[in-house]
């Protein structure tokens, strides 16, 4: 007979040909019993099948509602199952007679096969009862289908298998030999990795519970046997659900039992290496089952959104990894005021999406998707609108507004992130994408992206006169147009064009003369050329690199005719003598300028301490400063070119801090 056992289990290879076996499609389930019973004394085969026969007559019997396991369990599962603070003692069945010191680490061998054989027979209450009566009984009254059965129990067969014709006997034996072999580290060293296969069980286990609940609601047959199991002894009035959450649980007790075996071993015992590498398998195999939760859980929550997107058929995407989801302010360029917008970033796509006032199903509808892939991410400095980021991509460029500092830099900290990723994953893209420089003369696409991906607008109101031919808009004969491949606001005269533009499909649009000829190659007729350049047409300087100063100024007096209550004030860095006024940041032509040299710079009076004025041979200037802090830096600026002085390097008394158009500059100096 211990030969015959032997030869029996002699080789695990062949528990890879009872797997493929168990998984042939359309095979018939084999029931595989114990057959140790006649090798092994003290381990018993599970029940015959009697005691799932009905109740006996006379009692009454009311089946456990069905219900799902619920997300928020399968997370706190998760966390004990990696801390060990759920573990129960389970003491072992047998006990040493009186007088008889068993060794530490026998004792937890003896638990190990302990526990071992009572799940196994849990096992076989899944496998050989519910999974084949409910087989059964789909065959034959056809009233729920067989794959819905083989989906709820997923490979609950091979690991029935594995532990029943395998693990459990190669743990009794070693147990009956514990004398002459005091070891059990190369048997579980040998046999864990196909622990591994719990993965697979584990991932589907919140879909079983799904599938479990509705055919339980749907289907009275499939409601009748599972009823008439759990009410059966062997049950012990314990639900489905809760059996099916034992083999869950079992590689974390493997895990624990094993860690104790180990720390109990003498020093120089025989099994301890084996064991230590067998205890590296199991946690390797307890790592597969917390991926699989956690794979599970993201799933369900990339379910939910899609859920909340009404399931489109091009979003939904179950490769897909949600990143970070929020509501934000959606900087328009035609209005003043923003509006809401609720994003998702997944790992692949940002969705701008509109909450929807009726939230019958949907609850966001999808205004504007951007790739990752080339997508290019930078805060905006911007007074009007603190806290606010620029997303540039192929399809749109969006510039919106966070509730507060560190949710704008999460946000882009988030976006970078995936389009690092993206980067290191393709390697046909350039290197890291940088974010769009500060300068605001890199807010022009450089020539060679024009047409090739969405350009970041102008907004309609830093501007007053048009950004090509320099004539002022006015609300009748001038109007404000947008070039759609640089995103200059520009007249219907110099936007009168279409080109062709690849980030829109190829679609004709409107562009302005310039990348008209860019895009197309075609020269414009001399009637169409610029004009040459007057004095006052001096782009207007927005940025550090090309202004000593400049920010917002109040234009106070009768002086100023009607150019406006208020000005965009620089002084240029490559012509450090003069004062330009603009109405608008992003204006090309200036509507006054002032040559400071001799003029004298008189402070704020008690009055208004935010008042300085300029006054030379009976011409006098009046501004006005937002605060005290920013007039003394104009009034520095201002009396150091009066009396001619010129910078010498690139940051020589640079007073400026207004890297972007369309802010005003409250900060102190950097």
């Amino acid at each position: 007979m211990e030969g015959e056992s032997k030869e029996k289990l002699s080789s695990v290879s062949n528990l890879v040909t009872v797997f493929e076996n168990n998984r042939t499609p359309g095979a018939a389930p084999r029931v595989c019993k114990l057959e140790i019973e006649h090798h092994r004394p003290g381990c018993r085969a599970p029940p015959a099948a009697e005691p799932w026969k009905g109740p006996n007559p006379g009692e009454t019997l009311e089946g456990p509602e069905p219900r799902t396991v619920s997300r928020r369990y399968l997370s706190s599962l998760k966390n004990k199952l990696s801390s060990g603070a759920w573990r129960k003692s389970c003491q072992p069945g047998t006990h040493p007679g009186p007088g008889t010191q068993e060794p530490e680490e026998k004792k937890i061998v003896q638990e190990l096969l302990e526990t071992e054989k009572a799940y196994v027979a849990r096992l076989h209450l899944l496998d050989q009862v519910f999974f084949q009566e409910l087989l059964t009984e789909a065959r034959a009254s056809k009233a729920f289908p067989e794959d819905v059965v083989r989906l709820i129990f997923s490979n609950i067969s091979s690991i029935y298998q594995f532990h029943a014709q395998f693990f459990l006997p190669e743990l009794q034996r070693r147990l009956d030999e514990w004398t002459a072999t005091p070891r059990i580290g190369d048997v579980i060293q040998k046999l864990a990795p196909f622990l591994k296969m719990y993965s697979e069980y584990v991932k589907n286990f919140e879909r079983a519970m799904e599938l479990l609940a509705t055919w339980t609601d749907k289907s009275a047959p499939f409601q009748e046997v599972i009823t008439r199991i759990q009410g059966s002894e062997a049950s012990g009035s314990l639900t489905l659900q809760h059996h099916m959450l034992e083999p869950v649980q079992r590689i974390p007790r493997y895990e624990l039992l094993l860690k104790e075996y180990v720390q109990k071993l003498p020093a120089q015992a025989p099994d301890r290496a084996d064991a230590q590498k067998a205890l590296d398998v199991i946690f390797s195999a307890a790592q597969h089952s917390n991926a699989a939760i956690a794979e599970m859980e993201r799933l369900q929550d990339l379910w939910d959104v899609y859920q909340r997107l009404g399931l489109e058929d091009d979003i939904v995407d179950p490769s897909n990894t949600l990143l970070r989801e929020g509501p934000v302010l959606k900087i328009s360029f035609r209005r003043s005021d923003p509006m809401e917008r609720y994003l998702f970033l997944f790992n692949n796509t940002l969705l701008c999406c509109v909450p929807k006032v009726i939230q019958v199903g949907a609850r966001f509808q999808v205004r504007t998707r951007i790739d990752v892939a080339g997508m290019k991410v930078r805060e905006l400095t911007d007074g009007e609108f603190p806290h606010s980021f620029l997303v540039s991509g192929k399809q749109r460029t969006l510039e919106l507004q966070a509730r507060s500092q560190e949710e704008m830099i999460s946000w882009i900290q988030a976006c970078q992130a995936a389009i690092d990723q993206i980067e290191k994953r393709n390697e046909t893209f350039k290197a890291a994408v940088q974010g769009l420089e500060g300068d605001t003369q890199e807010q022009e696409l450089q020539s060679g992206e024009l047409g090739l991906r969405a350009p970041q607008w102008v907004r309609d109101k830093m501007v007053t006169m048009c950004m090509r031919c320099r004539e002022p808009f006015n609300a009748l004969t001038r109007r404000r147009h947008h070039c759609r491949a640089c995103g200059y606001v520009v007249c219907a005269k110099c936007s009168d064009y279409r080109a062709e533009l690849r980030y829109d499909g190829n679609r004709p649009n409107r562009v302005c003369f310039r990348c008209f000829t860019f895009l197309t190659g075609n020269v414009l007729p001399e009637n169409k050329e610029d004009k040459r350049r007057g004095i006052l047409e001096k782009k207007s300087m927005t940025g550090s690199e090309q202004s000593l100063m400049c920010s917002f100024l109040q234009l106070v007096g009768d002086k100023w005719g009607k150019s406006g209550p208020r000005g965009w004030c620089v002084i240029p860095r490559d012509d450090p003598l003069v004062l330009y006024v603009y109405a608008a940041p992003q204006d090309m032509r200036a509507h006054t300028s002032i040559p400071l040299l001799g003029y004298q710079v008189t402070a704020g009076t008690q009055a208004d301490p935010r008042v300085f004025q300029l006054q030379q041979s009976g011409q006098l200037y009046t501004f006005k400063a937002e605060t005290e802090e920013l007039r003394d830096r104009w009034v520095k600026a201002m009396e150091r070119a009066a009396s001619g002085w010129s910078p010498r390097g690139p940051n020589d008394g640079d007073l400026s801090d207004c890297p972007t158009a369309g802010h005003s500059p409250l900060q102190s100096p950097g």
